[in-house]
């Protein structure tokens, strides 16, 4: 990951923490439930997706978001999944999709799949890299067909950002050619380190498109560690974030998501949950 120089990052490091610590009781009695994007636990998942699944659930994850692997399972296989997940009490309401999805046999395998788990939002995951404003343009494109589609059955798409989505090209960010040219019923999955990343203001993101922030992926970024920090550890003004998903971003449910610590991956996961529960106490 490349990093982003910051001025006295220390020093925003800690008033951030102030900050989090000051503003905690604002949420106190909200109830948005947090869930785990599973590409945080990838390598025991790979290996007994069901036995990672117990294990997410016993650490008290409400919801869980399937990654792009999801997508070469079997109808009778999702079927299992779900009886597993309904047995756990843990809801999917979204999966990540690779451009595949978006293609018109693609989608209506993704349909099936997503109302098997229980998934109502199929969004896309990354687009690649288009070099140009109309290579994003035709991402946008791509999407709101699919939300036409996706309308008459009650269910969405959307797209979830990078880095590379917050950084400007010709002096526009992509995100902001995304969200202009979707109709506003495609959700703007927010990734909150990657915005940190490239240098972007989370709330003001936030603000900016009211109603559009169903989900967001609570994923923390400092200027020294990276990714690498476990959630509440980096730079992320978290009350202030939450503040503004609900009261402005229509906020339906959080996920946590880890590309990896200090930790194994299960203890990364526990030890987010437990500051998670900690900062909303």
């Amino acid at each position: 990951m490349s990093s982003m120089a910051l001025s006295a990052s220390s020093t925003f490091s800690v008033a951030a923490g102030a900050i989090q610590e000051n503003s905690a009781s604002r949420f106190a009695g909200k109830k948005v439930p947090v869930g785990l994007e599973l590409y945080s636990v990838r390598d025991g998942f790979t290996k007994d997706n069901m036995a990672t699944l117990r294990a997410i659930a016993k650490i008290g994850y409400e919801v869980v978001e399937f990654w792009a692997p999801y997508f070469t399972w079997t109808p009778a296989y999702a079927k299992e999944i779900r009886k597993l997940l309904d047995d756990l009490g843990v809801k999917c309401n979204s999966t990540h999709n690779g451009t595949e999805s978006f293609t018109d046999e693609g989608l209506k395998k993704a349909i099936e799949l997503n109302q098997i788990l229980g998934s109502k939002y199929i969004v896309c995951a990354s687009a690649g890299s288009p070099a140009t404003l109309d290579g994003w343009k035709s991402v946008a494109a791509m999407l709101t067909k699919a939300s036409d589609v996706l309308q008459p059955l009650k269910m969405r798409t959307g797209y979830h950002n990078h880095k590379l989505e917050f950084v400007p090209m010709s002096g526009q960010r992509p995100m902001e050619v995304i969200a202009a040219n979707t109709p506003t019923d495609v959700i703007l999955q927010f990734d909150v380190g990657t915005c940190l990343e490239a240098g972007s203001d989370p709330v003001a993101w936030i603000n900016a498109n009211p109603g559009r922030i169903r989900c967001m992926h609570c994923k923390d970024w400092s200027p020294d560690a990276g990714y690498k920090v476990l959630f509440g550890e980096g730079a992320a003004p978290w009350p202030k974030i939450f503040e503004a998903a609900e009261a402005r971003g229509g906020i339906e449910y959080y996920l946590i998501e880890q590309e990896g610590s200090r930790f194994s991956e299960l203890e990364t996961v526990e030890r987010c949950l437990a500051a998670w529960k900690k900062m909303r106490a």
